[in-house]
Protein backbone atom coordinates (compact mmCIF):
# COMPACT_ATOMS: atom_id res chain seq x y z
CA UNK A 1 0.00 0.00 0.00
CA UNK A 2 1.47 3.28 -0.95
CA UNK A 3 5.26 4.45 -1.66
CA UNK A 4 8.08 2.11 -0.45
CA UNK A 5 10.49 4.49 1.49
CA UNK A 6 13.90 4.02 1.05
CA UNK A 7 15.49 1.04 3.24
CA UNK A 8 18.26 2.89 3.53
CA UNK A 9 17.11 5.09 6.20
CA UNK A 10 16.84 1.99 8.67
CA UNK A 11 19.75 0.98 8.63
CA UNK A 12 21.70 -0.45 11.46
CA UNK A 13 23.79 2.76 11.47
CA UNK A 14 20.99 4.82 12.02
CA UNK A 15 21.74 6.37 15.52
CA UNK A 16 18.62 8.26 15.81
CA UNK A 17 15.84 5.70 16.66
CA UNK A 18 11.83 6.28 15.32
CA UNK A 19 10.02 7.44 17.79
CA UNK A 20 7.23 5.00 16.50
CA UNK A 21 6.80 1.97 14.71
CA UNK A 22 3.60 0.18 13.64
CA UNK A 23 3.37 -3.41 12.70
CA UNK A 24 0.20 -3.67 10.46
CA UNK A 25 -1.84 -2.25 7.76
CA UNK A 26 -5.35 -2.83 8.54
CA UNK A 27 -7.82 -0.15 9.88
CA UNK A 28 -5.74 -0.38 13.51
CA UNK A 29 -2.31 0.55 11.92
CA UNK A 30 -3.75 2.78 9.47
CA UNK A 31 -5.94 4.57 12.38
CA UNK A 32 -2.72 4.91 14.18
CA UNK A 33 -1.01 5.95 11.14
CA UNK A 34 -3.45 9.28 10.76
CA UNK A 35 -3.43 10.50 14.65
CA UNK A 36 0.29 10.92 14.23
CA UNK A 37 0.13 12.44 11.71
CA UNK A 38 -0.84 16.07 12.78
CA UNK A 39 -4.41 15.04 12.37
CA UNK A 40 -5.95 16.30 15.82
CA UNK A 41 -9.62 14.88 16.89
CA UNK A 42 -11.86 17.22 18.91
CA UNK A 43 -15.54 17.85 20.08
CA UNK A 44 -17.45 20.18 17.96
CA UNK A 45 -19.66 22.24 20.10
CA UNK A 46 -23.42 22.06 18.56
CA UNK A 47 -22.66 19.01 16.12
CA UNK A 48 -25.49 16.97 14.78
CA UNK A 49 -25.39 13.31 14.37
CA UNK A 50 -25.31 12.34 11.24
CA UNK A 51 -28.02 9.54 12.02
CA UNK A 52 -31.35 11.76 12.65
CA UNK A 53 -32.81 8.36 14.90
CA UNK A 54 -29.53 8.59 17.36
CA UNK A 55 -29.46 12.69 17.34
CA UNK A 56 -32.78 12.81 18.36
CA UNK A 57 -32.01 10.45 21.07
CA UNK A 58 -29.31 13.21 22.37
CA UNK A 59 -31.92 15.46 22.47
CA UNK A 60 -34.26 13.93 24.54
CA UNK A 61 -31.51 13.55 27.25
CA UNK A 62 -28.62 16.18 26.93
CA UNK A 63 -27.63 16.04 30.53
CA UNK A 64 -26.54 12.44 30.29
CA UNK A 65 -23.48 10.87 28.76
CA UNK A 66 -23.00 8.41 26.39
CA UNK A 67 -21.09 6.04 28.86
CA UNK A 68 -24.00 5.47 30.70
CA UNK A 69 -26.91 4.33 28.15
CA UNK A 70 -28.18 0.81 27.47
CA UNK A 71 -27.28 -0.93 24.88
CA UNK A 72 -29.66 -3.98 23.35
CA UNK A 73 -27.90 -7.02 23.56
CA UNK A 74 -29.09 -8.35 20.39
CA UNK A 75 -26.93 -5.78 18.75
CA UNK A 76 -23.89 -7.97 18.27
CA UNK A 77 -23.10 -6.19 15.03
CA UNK A 78 -20.57 -6.77 12.09
CA UNK A 79 -19.49 -5.76 8.72
CA UNK A 80 -22.58 -2.66 8.99
CA UNK A 81 -20.84 -0.39 6.15
CA UNK A 82 -21.07 2.70 8.34
CA UNK A 83 -19.50 0.94 10.78
CA UNK A 84 -16.36 -0.02 8.87
CA UNK A 85 -15.37 3.33 8.16
CA UNK A 86 -11.68 5.51 9.31
CA UNK A 87 -11.73 9.11 10.89
CA UNK A 88 -13.05 12.02 8.90
CA UNK A 89 -13.92 10.07 5.75
CA UNK A 90 -17.03 7.87 6.11
CA UNK A 91 -16.93 4.82 3.99
CA UNK A 92 -20.56 5.66 2.46
CA UNK A 93 -18.58 8.73 1.13
CA UNK A 94 -16.47 6.29 -0.65
CA UNK A 95 -19.05 4.20 -2.51
CA UNK A 96 -20.80 7.06 -3.47
CA UNK A 97 -17.85 8.86 -4.79
CA UNK A 98 -17.27 5.72 -6.99
CA UNK A 99 -20.95 5.32 -7.55
CA UNK A 100 -20.88 1.70 -6.11
CA UNK A 101 -24.82 0.38 -6.25
CA UNK A 102 -24.51 -1.22 -2.56
CA UNK A 103 -27.38 -3.27 -2.37
CA UNK A 104 -27.85 -3.43 1.48
CA UNK A 105 -25.95 -2.28 4.73
CA UNK A 106 -23.46 -4.75 4.31
CA UNK A 107 -20.20 -4.20 2.43
CA UNK A 108 -17.64 -6.88 0.00
CA UNK A 109 -14.50 -7.20 1.97
CA UNK A 110 -12.75 -6.34 -1.72
CA UNK A 111 -14.80 -2.50 -1.20
CA UNK A 112 -13.34 -2.08 2.34
CA UNK A 113 -9.69 -3.01 0.75
CA UNK A 114 -10.19 -0.70 -1.61
CA UNK A 115 -11.34 1.99 0.90
CA UNK A 116 -8.65 1.22 2.84
CA UNK A 117 -6.35 2.05 0.25
CA UNK A 118 -7.71 5.01 -1.02
CA UNK A 119 -7.89 6.31 2.56
CA UNK A 120 -4.23 5.99 3.08
CA UNK A 121 -3.44 8.01 0.01
CA UNK A 122 -6.36 10.51 0.40
CA UNK A 123 -4.67 11.68 3.92
CA UNK A 124 -1.61 12.12 2.56
CA UNK A 125 -0.18 8.70 4.62
CA UNK A 126 1.40 6.61 1.95
CA UNK A 127 5.09 7.64 3.26
CA UNK A 128 4.19 6.33 6.30
CA UNK A 129 3.60 2.38 4.95
CA UNK A 130 6.47 0.15 3.95
CA UNK A 131 4.84 -2.34 2.49
CA UNK A 132 5.80 -5.64 1.50
CA UNK A 133 7.63 -5.76 4.38
CA UNK A 134 7.98 -8.98 7.12
CA UNK A 135 9.12 -8.54 10.74
CA UNK A 136 10.92 -11.06 12.09
CA UNK A 137 11.40 -10.27 15.54
CA UNK A 138 10.68 -7.06 18.15
CA UNK A 139 13.38 -7.23 20.89
CA UNK A 140 13.61 -5.21 24.01
CA UNK A 141 16.86 -3.92 24.66
CA UNK A 142 17.57 -1.76 27.64
CA UNK A 143 20.88 -0.77 29.90
CA UNK A 144 22.09 -4.57 30.01
CA UNK A 145 22.83 -4.50 26.21
CA UNK A 146 26.05 -5.93 25.31
CA UNK A 147 25.97 -4.34 21.75
CA UNK A 148 28.43 -1.30 22.10
CA UNK A 149 26.59 0.58 19.38
CA UNK A 150 23.23 -0.16 21.35
CA UNK A 151 24.72 1.02 24.47
CA UNK A 152 25.71 4.21 22.88
CA UNK A 153 22.01 5.11 21.15
CA UNK A 154 20.61 3.82 24.78
CA UNK A 155 22.56 6.65 26.29
CA UNK A 156 21.78 9.18 23.90
CA UNK A 157 18.33 8.42 23.92
CA UNK A 158 18.29 9.29 27.88
CA UNK A 159 17.23 12.74 27.85
CA UNK A 160 14.48 12.18 25.59
CA UNK A 161 12.58 8.71 25.54
CA UNK A 162 10.17 8.88 28.68
CA UNK A 163 11.09 5.27 28.77
CA UNK A 164 14.52 5.96 30.12
CA UNK A 165 16.87 3.32 29.33
CA UNK A 166 14.85 1.58 26.98
CA UNK A 167 14.22 0.81 23.23
CA UNK A 168 13.09 -1.63 20.53
CA UNK A 169 15.15 -3.68 17.96
CA UNK A 170 12.74 -4.58 15.00
CA UNK A 171 14.40 -6.70 12.54
CA UNK A 172 12.53 -8.49 9.49
CA UNK A 173 13.15 -7.92 5.19
CA UNK A 174 11.78 -6.15 2.76
CA UNK A 175 10.53 -8.10 -0.29
CA UNK A 176 10.49 -6.90 -3.90
CA UNK A 177 8.66 -7.55 -6.74
CA UNK A 178 11.51 -9.55 -8.21
CA UNK A 179 11.19 -11.90 -5.12
CA UNK A 180 14.72 -10.58 -3.37
CA UNK A 181 14.54 -10.12 -0.20
CA UNK A 182 16.51 -6.78 1.75
CA UNK A 183 17.31 -7.52 5.54
CA UNK A 184 16.79 -4.33 8.26
CA UNK A 185 17.29 -3.74 11.59
CA UNK A 186 15.54 -0.45 13.31
CA UNK A 187 15.43 0.86 16.66
CA UNK A 188 12.17 2.71 18.25
CA UNK A 189 11.33 3.91 21.66
CA UNK A 190 7.84 3.00 21.07
CA UNK A 191 5.89 -0.20 18.84
CA UNK A 192 2.26 -0.44 17.91
CA UNK A 193 1.18 -3.50 17.45
CA UNK A 194 -1.85 -3.93 14.93
CA UNK A 195 -1.26 -6.80 13.54
CA UNK A 196 -4.83 -8.15 13.31
CA UNK A 197 -6.09 -11.42 14.22
CA UNK A 198 -6.46 -13.98 11.52
CA UNK A 199 -3.18 -15.65 10.52
CA UNK A 200 -3.34 -18.90 12.17
CA UNK A 201 -6.06 -20.71 11.99
CA UNK A 202 -6.81 -22.86 14.84
CA UNK A 203 -7.09 -26.74 14.65
CA UNK A 204 -8.97 -29.91 16.22
CA UNK A 205 -6.01 -31.28 17.01
CA UNK A 206 -7.47 -34.99 15.60
CA UNK A 207 -5.92 -37.53 13.60
CA UNK A 208 -5.54 -36.75 10.16
CA UNK A 209 -6.41 -33.67 10.40
CA UNK A 210 -3.09 -32.90 8.22
CA UNK A 211 -4.35 -34.75 4.95
CA UNK A 212 -4.78 -33.33 1.37
CA UNK A 213 -8.17 -32.43 1.30
CA UNK A 214 -8.70 -31.38 5.13
CA UNK A 215 -8.52 -27.06 4.94
CA UNK A 216 -8.66 -24.66 8.02
CA UNK A 217 -9.50 -21.87 5.49
CA UNK A 218 -12.87 -20.69 3.34
CA UNK A 219 -10.30 -20.10 -0.05
CA UNK A 220 -9.94 -23.58 -0.15
CA UNK A 221 -13.54 -23.95 -1.05
CA UNK A 222 -13.59 -21.03 -2.89
CA UNK A 223 -10.50 -22.64 -5.12
CA UNK A 224 -12.07 -26.24 -5.56
CA UNK A 225 -15.28 -25.11 -6.82
CA UNK A 226 -13.48 -22.78 -9.29
CA UNK A 227 -11.03 -25.83 -10.55
CA UNK A 228 -14.15 -27.71 -10.74
CA UNK A 229 -12.46 -30.18 -8.01
CA UNK A 230 -16.26 -30.93 -6.78
CA UNK A 231 -19.37 -30.93 -8.07
CA UNK A 232 -23.08 -31.36 -7.28
CA UNK A 233 -22.77 -35.12 -7.48
CA UNK A 234 -19.54 -34.99 -5.16
CA UNK A 235 -19.45 -36.35 -1.71
CA UNK A 236 -20.44 -33.76 0.72
CA UNK A 237 -18.21 -31.35 1.45
CA UNK A 238 -17.82 -31.34 5.73
CA UNK A 239 -17.96 -27.71 7.06
CA UNK A 240 -17.27 -28.07 10.57
CA UNK A 241 -17.95 -24.60 13.20
CA UNK A 242 -20.28 -22.55 14.28
CA UNK A 243 -19.37 -18.94 13.40
CA UNK A 244 -19.94 -16.56 10.67
CA UNK A 245 -17.19 -17.87 8.43
CA UNK A 246 -18.69 -21.90 8.92
CA UNK A 247 -21.99 -20.22 7.74
CA UNK A 248 -20.05 -18.29 4.78
CA UNK A 249 -18.89 -21.64 3.40
CA UNK A 250 -22.13 -23.44 3.84
CA UNK A 251 -24.01 -20.61 1.74
CA UNK A 252 -21.25 -20.43 -0.57
CA UNK A 253 -21.84 -24.86 -1.45
CA UNK A 254 -25.32 -23.96 -1.23
CA UNK A 255 -24.65 -21.39 -3.97
CA UNK A 256 -23.37 -23.67 -6.57
CA UNK A 257 -25.44 -26.62 -5.24
CA UNK A 258 -22.96 -28.55 -3.35
CA UNK A 259 -23.89 -31.43 -0.92
CA UNK A 260 -22.96 -30.08 3.04
CA UNK A 261 -22.64 -31.94 5.89
CA UNK A 262 -21.93 -29.09 8.83
CA UNK A 263 -21.03 -30.34 12.12
CA UNK A 264 -20.73 -28.24 15.04
CA UNK A 265 -19.91 -28.88 18.86
CA UNK A 266 -22.82 -26.98 20.47
CA UNK A 267 -26.62 -27.13 20.33
CA UNK A 268 -28.32 -24.88 18.47
CA UNK A 269 -30.43 -23.27 20.68
CA UNK A 270 -26.98 -22.18 23.08
CA UNK A 271 -27.58 -18.54 23.52
CA UNK A 272 -23.78 -18.28 22.97
CA UNK A 273 -24.22 -19.36 19.02
CA UNK A 274 -23.49 -16.44 17.35
CA UNK A 275 -26.50 -16.31 15.50
CA UNK A 276 -28.62 -16.01 18.18
CA UNK A 277 -27.29 -12.74 18.98
CA UNK A 278 -27.68 -11.15 15.18
CA UNK A 279 -30.76 -9.23 14.85
CA UNK A 280 -32.60 -11.18 12.07
CA UNK A 281 -33.75 -8.11 10.09
CA UNK A 282 -29.88 -7.00 9.32
CA UNK A 283 -28.12 -10.90 8.66
CA UNK A 284 -31.13 -12.51 7.15
CA UNK A 285 -29.24 -14.49 5.17
CA UNK A 286 -27.32 -15.94 8.57
CA UNK A 287 -30.60 -16.78 10.56
CA UNK A 288 -31.11 -18.66 7.00
CA UNK A 289 -27.99 -20.85 7.85
CA UNK A 290 -28.96 -21.07 11.36
CA UNK A 291 -32.33 -22.37 10.33
CA UNK A 292 -30.65 -24.97 8.26
CA UNK A 293 -28.97 -26.32 10.99
CA UNK A 294 -32.28 -26.64 13.13
CA UNK A 295 -34.08 -28.22 11.03
CA UNK A 296 -31.94 -30.14 8.67
CA UNK A 297 -30.79 -33.47 10.78
CA UNK A 298 -29.12 -36.11 9.74
CA UNK A 299 -31.89 -38.10 11.72
CA UNK A 300 -35.44 -36.10 10.64
CA UNK A 301 -34.66 -35.08 7.41
CA UNK A 302 -35.72 -31.49 6.08
CA UNK A 303 -36.92 -29.10 3.70
CA UNK A 304 -33.03 -28.23 2.29
CA UNK A 305 -31.87 -30.58 -0.08
CA UNK A 306 -28.53 -31.58 0.11
CA UNK A 307 -27.92 -30.16 3.73
CA UNK A 308 -26.95 -32.08 6.75
CA UNK A 309 -26.62 -30.73 10.10
CA UNK A 310 -24.79 -32.75 13.34
CA UNK A 311 -25.14 -30.50 16.30
CA UNK A 312 -23.54 -31.42 19.37
CA UNK A 313 -20.70 -33.32 17.80
CA UNK A 314 -17.24 -34.10 17.36
CA UNK A 315 -14.93 -35.21 14.95
CA UNK A 316 -12.85 -38.31 15.71
CA UNK A 317 -10.51 -38.65 12.99
CA UNK A 318 -9.98 -38.20 9.09
CA UNK A 319 -8.84 -40.99 6.93
CA UNK A 320 -7.13 -41.37 3.86
CA UNK A 321 -10.21 -42.69 1.78
CA UNK A 322 -12.06 -39.33 2.45
CA UNK A 323 -13.68 -40.59 5.21
CA UNK A 324 -14.43 -38.71 8.75
CA UNK A 325 -15.87 -40.77 12.11
CA UNK A 326 -17.79 -38.69 13.96
CA UNK A 327 -18.61 -39.15 17.99
CA UNK A 328 -22.61 -37.70 18.89
CA UNK A 329 -23.57 -36.67 22.88
CA UNK A 330 -24.41 -40.03 23.24
CA UNK A 331 -21.11 -41.02 22.61
CA UNK A 332 -22.24 -42.89 19.57
CA UNK A 333 -20.02 -43.22 16.68
CA UNK A 334 -20.29 -42.44 12.74
CA UNK A 335 -18.78 -42.77 9.90
CA UNK A 336 -19.47 -40.32 6.52
CA UNK A 337 -17.70 -40.08 3.31
CA UNK A 338 -16.64 -36.16 2.26
CA UNK A 339 -14.88 -35.02 -0.57
CA UNK A 340 -13.22 -32.05 1.24
CA UNK A 341 -13.47 -30.84 4.86
CA UNK A 342 -12.95 -27.23 5.89
CA UNK A 343 -12.11 -26.92 9.39
CA UNK A 344 -13.83 -23.16 10.35
CA UNK A 345 -13.23 -22.61 14.25
CA UNK A 346 -11.16 -19.15 14.71
CA UNK A 347 -8.05 -18.16 14.39
CA UNK A 348 -5.48 -16.56 16.46
CA UNK A 349 -2.68 -13.89 15.49
CA UNK A 350 0.71 -14.67 14.32
CA UNK A 351 3.02 -13.33 16.86
CA UNK A 352 6.25 -15.53 16.00
CA UNK A 353 8.36 -12.42 15.93
CA UNK A 354 7.78 -11.78 19.88
CA UNK A 355 9.35 -13.68 22.43
CA UNK A 356 7.19 -16.42 23.58
CA UNK A 357 4.89 -15.55 20.60
CA UNK A 358 3.54 -12.85 22.57
CA UNK A 359 2.27 -14.81 25.37
CA UNK A 360 3.91 -13.31 28.20
CA UNK A 361 1.84 -10.23 26.66
CA UNK A 362 -1.64 -12.06 27.38
CA UNK A 363 -3.72 -11.80 30.07
CA UNK A 364 -3.40 -15.82 30.74
CA UNK A 365 0.24 -15.80 29.87
CA UNK A 366 0.27 -19.41 29.77
CA UNK A 367 -2.15 -19.59 26.76
CA UNK A 368 -1.85 -17.97 23.26
CA UNK A 369 -3.29 -14.50 22.55
CA UNK A 370 -6.54 -14.79 21.42
CA UNK A 371 -8.89 -11.67 20.59
CA UNK A 372 -12.02 -13.52 22.33
CA UNK A 373 -10.66 -15.18 25.30
CA UNK A 374 -7.34 -14.17 25.86
CA UNK A 375 -5.99 -10.77 24.55
CA UNK A 376 -3.13 -8.63 25.35
CA UNK A 377 -3.51 -7.00 29.22
CA UNK A 378 -3.48 -3.58 28.28
CA UNK A 379 -3.99 -0.44 30.49
CA UNK A 380 -7.47 0.84 28.91
CA UNK A 381 -6.78 3.92 28.96
CA UNK A 382 -3.63 3.78 26.72
CA UNK A 383 -3.53 1.26 25.42
CA UNK A 384 0.30 0.29 26.61
CA UNK A 385 0.59 -3.60 27.57
CA UNK A 386 1.18 -3.87 31.10
CA UNK A 387 4.22 -6.49 30.64
CA UNK A 388 6.15 -4.30 28.11
CA UNK A 389 6.49 -0.91 28.70
CA UNK A 390 6.62 1.28 25.30
CA UNK A 391 4.83 -1.49 23.59
CA UNK A 392 1.27 -0.95 22.28
CA UNK A 393 -1.41 -3.34 21.34
CA UNK A 394 -4.72 -2.25 19.62
CA UNK A 395 -7.68 -3.83 17.55
CA UNK A 396 -8.04 -7.73 17.80
CA UNK A 397 -5.24 -8.00 19.74
CA UNK A 398 -6.43 -5.90 22.57
CA UNK A 399 -9.93 -7.12 22.24
CA UNK A 400 -11.15 -5.13 20.29
CA UNK A 401 -12.58 -7.49 16.76
CA UNK A 402 -14.76 -4.73 15.20
CA UNK A 403 -13.32 -1.73 13.69
CA UNK A 404 -16.14 0.59 14.74
CA UNK A 405 -13.72 0.03 18.24
CA UNK A 406 -10.68 0.31 16.96
CA UNK A 407 -10.23 4.26 16.96
CA UNK A 408 -11.19 4.88 20.16
CA UNK A 409 -8.18 2.20 21.00
CA UNK A 410 -5.87 4.05 18.28
CA UNK A 411 -6.81 7.48 20.11
CA UNK A 412 -5.82 6.12 23.40
CA UNK A 413 -2.65 5.11 22.15
CA UNK A 414 -2.21 8.01 20.27
CA UNK A 415 -2.33 10.61 22.87
CA UNK A 416 -0.22 8.34 25.59
CA UNK A 417 2.55 8.34 23.15
CA UNK A 418 2.33 12.44 22.41
CA UNK A 419 1.80 13.27 25.76
CA UNK A 420 5.29 10.73 26.66
CA UNK A 421 7.29 12.23 23.87
CA UNK A 422 8.98 15.39 24.30
CA UNK A 423 9.66 15.27 20.25
CA UNK A 424 6.18 14.65 18.98
CA UNK A 425 6.08 10.95 16.90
Amino acid sequence: MGSVPEMSVFSTSESVPIPVVIIGNGPSGICMSYLLSGYTPYVKEGAVHPNILLQGKLEECPQVPITEQAIEGSMFTLSHREWMGLPDFPFKDWTRMKRRNVRNDRSTAGDILNYYQYYVKKKNLEANFLSGTVVTSVEGIDEGAQNPFEKDILHRETEHSAHKGKLFRVSGFLKDGCGSKQTFSLYAENVVLATGTYDNPSWLGVQGEDLPFVFHQISALEEAIKMHHIQPRSDPVLIIGAGLTAADAVLLAHHYNLPVIHAFRRRVSDPALIFNQLPQVMYPEYHKVHQMMKEQSVFEGGPYAGYISLPEHHIVSFHCDKKCTFRDKQGQRKVLSISMVLILIGSNPNLCFLPTNGTYLAMDTAQPVNSKSNPMDIDPFTYECIQEKGLYALGPLAGDYFVRFVQGGALAAARSLLKSNKRPP
